[in-house]
């Protein structure tokens, strides 16, 4: 079995994959983007996406590859522990750095720490954790990356200060893509997308009641641009319960007419 992820080795993403299966192959991509499309030709068989975090929220990205780009199906999800740590060439010091390197997500994670032990240093943007500890060490002391420990040690790179999340119950949730649908085990979520024909009062409320009257739990809400039509937005909705159930079956057709379109990101196990 084959997994992609984004790499490369020493991510979080790896992580998730290997608690995915530990004894899977796994495939490195230069993006989330490159996950899907690796699953999509048949270069993986499942593909790692981080799709929130505890404390930045969701991850954009993943929400566009989903509502956008692909037809994947959602097979499970992966909670992963978040630990962040500051990393330097061997034998550099924290008064040398001037650039920050890191994800998106894990300078957002690290902000009051980098706020704090380094106000005037640069912070840039990588496509990963990992790649931001070979570009550091790649540039010398004036350079750190934010990242695993594993990153470290894989790119010989040394750890200045460990933990520096700004919370310590700093978790990201990712989700396993492929193909098919997994069936209900009693312990599942759905996630699902759609858009309104016309934005007009009521409309969402509408939706949400179609869940209320079969006491269905709504447990996350949010949207996104439709990337259409500038203040039109998709929306999306994570419940409880699968599609295939007849609860899941019946509100997902009573909303269908409610609706210009309706996505099923599929229903999947719930993480333990």
């Amino acid at each position: 079995m084959r997994v992609a992820y984004l790499g490369p080795a020493g991510t979080f993403g790896e992580e998730a994959a290997i608690r995915f299966r530990e004894d899977s192959e796994r495939v490195p991509c230069a993006s989330h983007a490159a996950v899907a499309a690796a699953v999509e030709a048949g270069a993986a068989d499942y593909g790692v996406l981080a799709i929130e975090n505890s404390l930045n929220g969701s991850v954009a990205e993943t929400l566009d590859i989903l509502i956008h780009d692909v037809d994947l199906q959602i097979q499970n999800e992966v909670v992963v522990p978040v630990v962040h740590n500051l990393i330097v060439k061997p034998g550099c010091a924290i008064e040398d750095v001037r650039v920050v390197y890191s994800h998106p997500q894990a300078l957002g994670q690290c902000r009051q720490y980098l706020e704090r032990a380094l106000p005037g240093a640069q912070l840039e943007a990588t496509l990963s954790t990992a790649a931001a500890v070979s570009t550091a060490i790649a540039r010398g002391c004036e350079a750190a990356a934010i990242a695993t420990l594993r990153a470290a040690e894989l790119f010989g790179g040394e750890v200045l200060a460990a933990s520096i999340q700004d919370a310590e119950n700093n978790v990201t949730r990712f989700v396993v893509v492929g193909r098919g649908t997994p069936g209900p085990t009693g312990r599942d979520r759905t996630s699902i997308a759609f858009t309104f024909p016309q934005d007009q009062p009521g409309a969402l409320a509408s939706v949400l009641n179609e869940f209320a009257k079969r006491g269905i739990n709504c447990t996350k809400i949010e949207s996104r641009p439709t990337k259409e039509v500038f203040g039109e937005y998709a929306f999306l909705i994570d419940f409880e319960g699968h599609a295939a159930e007849p609860a899941g079956a019946e509100v997902l057709a009573a909303i269908g007419p409610l609706c210009e379109t309706v996505k099923v990101f599929g229903s999947y196990p719930r993480w333990r």
